[in-house]
């Protein structure tokens, strides 16, 4: 083969090894997205070999600049590009795109390879889980100084991006924010999945962007290598705001018959077309995933020199402030692994009886004091909401504009802006949490899923937590959120009953790094139980035994299981049965998720299989509990939505008073002893 030594010549042959390597993975895979890939090889190219700070040979060092690809369906122009400048992906895994177990995946996601920073694909998620990104790097730099943290966050999103509300929602959080280290790459391509987007979308994007206070460059078709590197370059100089570059990109570059239509967006080329395209670029048409020795050297080089150098610095500074500062250093160090404290947990709130009702959000403020306390990247806020989710560090500040110090963040009306930025912050070095109104989980569950999909220790603090909340009436009531979050894999539903489960539920939140934990606390007050009656581990293995009554275990009467607020109705409604002469036990279900995986000898221990009698109690939705009280047993939950009426009548209405729930235990034995 000919040398190229020719630099222009070389760019080409770079920025087409991106193309062809993405062509050839999606029709060997005979699915996926060609189109956008081939249109900003270029700037992909230009990002990793000539803007970004980044090291190959250490794709977690902290002071890395991050690279969002929220156009996640484009996944192949990342995987093309992380091949060629040596973060592990290897041919083969370009090879098996699409395929299981590959990690190489449809879209991209995080700890599947090197370098992938978050999880992408659903529109809008990616550019506002940057916002999280960058504003985590500032209250990491106001904590840390230039020295450790200075490095910035690039983008590339698409037209679905900006259309989808929740990136509408995080971009103006960054604008008001001002997050200077934010950099974002619009592919204003005109075609997305069902032809032209001026079909459905004629909005000026660059004005909006320019309303939410970003720094706004248009460069229309001017999107040659030199002008990428100078657009990239101006954007890091400006400081106070967050910047979108503007890019009129072609879908399908270079494809004959599919530039700039939908035919190159969501299905492969074709093996016709292929050929056709690789003629264009002047590359062999019957050669498959070709990756030029000029072209790997050059990417390899490159970007290992770039990284070295810049790691190199960052290194040297780190050593000085380690002898400077040994005690900060090492507090550094534990962040950054993910460590708690040595002191963790420290000496832990509690409530007694005497201290009377407490509202289990109330509980969480007192609780959140505790944890900060002990925890300094403990930091979040609320969706316009922090009167009445209590959900704020007393003795911090608000972060603002040029302000990042403080702990305490104004997420506004945002709550489903705010689940993505809570997850990119988590992907930051913090342990982020964001609340808001339970009910109002249904606006950022797409956050929530996210956070579980990617195994991020994300943490979702609800309050309001049912019809108890009262006058608001059933548009703010929660009915099926229990239901709908407890269905999602890999997330802890805990809706703790008193203010010691609350302790717990935070604990077990924070020490929970890759699952994320959802927390759904009252508006009205609860008994506090005896913090001895109260297991430590009751949230890890989900339920307990509260109360208890049985002369014999393995011959009991009847069980009465709750979560929540519902918990002391049935310790109250096993005061009236009792008096009868029938033995009751009550269970606390503070987590229906680890109870479901703990192991069955405790899962027995606590209801046992002989105890057919049993009665669930929640204000909710009742799908779910089925399995936990068994053909025999019945359930004391919401078959509607709520009303507007106080909370007491509302539990008095619906059923949920001891007395509703006693006559229910009452007839699940009567219909049990005439069955035998």
């Amino acid at each position: 083969m000919t040398q190229v030594t020719d630099k222009t010549a070389l760019d080409d042959l770079c920025v087409n090894t991106i193309r062809t390597l993405s062509m050839d993975a999606v029709q060997k895979a005979n699915s996926g997205h060609p189109g956008a890939p081939m249109a900003l090889a270029p700037l992909a190219y230009v990002l990793y070999t000539r803007v970004m700070k980044h090291n190959p040979a250490d794709p977690h060092w902290p002071d890395r600049d991050r690279f969002v690809l929220s156009a996640g369906h484009a996944s192949m122009l990342l995987y093309s590009t992380l091949h060629l400048t040596g973060y592990g992906l290897t041919l083969d895994d370009l090879r098996s795109f699409r395929q299981l177990n590959s990690p190489t995946a449809g879209h991209p996601e995080y700890r599947h390879a090197a370098g992938i920073e978050v999880t992408t694909g659903p529109l809008g998620q990616g550019i506002s889980n940057a916002v999280g990104l960058a504003l985590a790097e500032r209250m990491m730099n106001a904590r840390w100084g230039d020295e450790l943290q200075d490095h910035h966050t690039f983008v590339i999103a698409s037209d679905g991006d900006l259309q989808e509300g929740v990136s509408a929602e995080a971009s103006s959080f960054a604008g008001h924010l001002g997050l200077g280290r934010l950099i974002a790459f619009y592919d204003n391509n005109h075609i997305q999945l069902d032809g032209p987007t001026d079909a459905a979308d004629t909005e000026d994007v660059a004005q909006r962007y320019e309303s939410y206070g970003w720094h706004v460059v248009d460069l229309g078709e001017e999107i040659e290598l030199d002008r990428l590197q100078r657009a990239a370059e101006e954007a890091k100089a400006v400081e106070d705001r967050p910047s979108m570059i503007v890019m009129r990109t072609h879908i399908g570059y270079g494809s004959p018959n599919k530039q700039d239509s939908q035919k190159a967006h969501g299905s492969p080329l074709g093996e016709d077309e292929v050929r056709l395209t690789k003629e264009f670029y002047g590359w062999p048409p019957d050669e498959h995933f070709r990756v030029p020795e000029e072209a790997l050297e050059h990417f390899r080089t490159t970007t290992a020199e770039r990284g070295k150098e810049a790691q190199g610095a960052w290194e040297q500074r780190l050593i000085a402030f380690r002898e400077r500062e040994p005690d900060r250093a090492a507090e550094w160090d534990r962040i950054i692994e993910g460590r708690l404290p040595d002191s963790w947990p420290g000496e832990r709130p509690k409530f007694h009886p005497d201290d009377g009702m407490i509202a289990t959000r109330k509980a969480g403020h007192q609780v959140l004091q505790w944890a900060a306390g002990e925890l300094p990247e403990l930091a979040g806020g609320a969706a316009d909401l922090k009167s009445s989710t209590l959900t704020e560090v007393d003795d911090s500040t608000d972060v603002e504009p040029g302000h990042f110090e403080g702990r305490n963040i104004r997420f506004g009306v945002r709550e489903h802006g705010m689940g993505a930025i809570v997850n990119g912050m988590n992907l930051h070095y913090f342990r982020a949490y964001g609340s808001t109104f339970f009910n109002f989980a249904d606006y950022m569950k797409g956050a929530i899923r996210l956070a579980a999909v990617m195994r991020i220790g994300s943490i979702f603090v609800f309050t309001h937590d049912s019809i108890g909340l009262g006058e608001d009436g059933p548009t703010h009531q929660p009915v099926e959120q229990l239901a709908m979050l407890r269905a999602m894999p890999n997330l802890n539903m805990v809706r703790p009953a008193g203010g010691n489960e609350t302790v717990l539920a935070w604990k077990f939140a924070i020490e929970n790094k890759e699952t994320p934990t959802a927390m759904a606390l009252s508006r009205q007050g609860l008994p506090s139980w005896n913090p001895a009656g109260v297991p430590d581990d009751a949230i890890e293995r989900g339920a307990y035994v509260l109360r208890d009554s049985f002369k014999e275990p393995e011959d009991p009467d009847l069980i009465l299981i709750a979560t929540g607020s519902e918990v002391h109705l049935c310790t109250r409604a096993a005061d009236l049965i009792e008096a009868e002469g029938i033995a009751v036990r009550v269970v606390s279900m503070p987590c229906m998720d680890t109870f479901a995986n703990t192991d069955q000898a405790y899962r027995e221990q606590v209801l046992p299989h002989a105890v057919r009698a049993r009665v669930a109690v929640e204000a909710a939705a009742k799908l779910g509990w089925d399995r936990w009280v068994g053909e025999d047993g019945a359930i004391v939950g919401m078959d509607t939505f709520g009303a507007s009426a106080p909370a007491g009548a509302l539990f008095e209405h619906f059923g949920f008073t001891p007395k509703d729930v006693a006559d229910k235990g009452r007839a699940v034995l009567k219909e049990l002893k005439e069955q035998a």
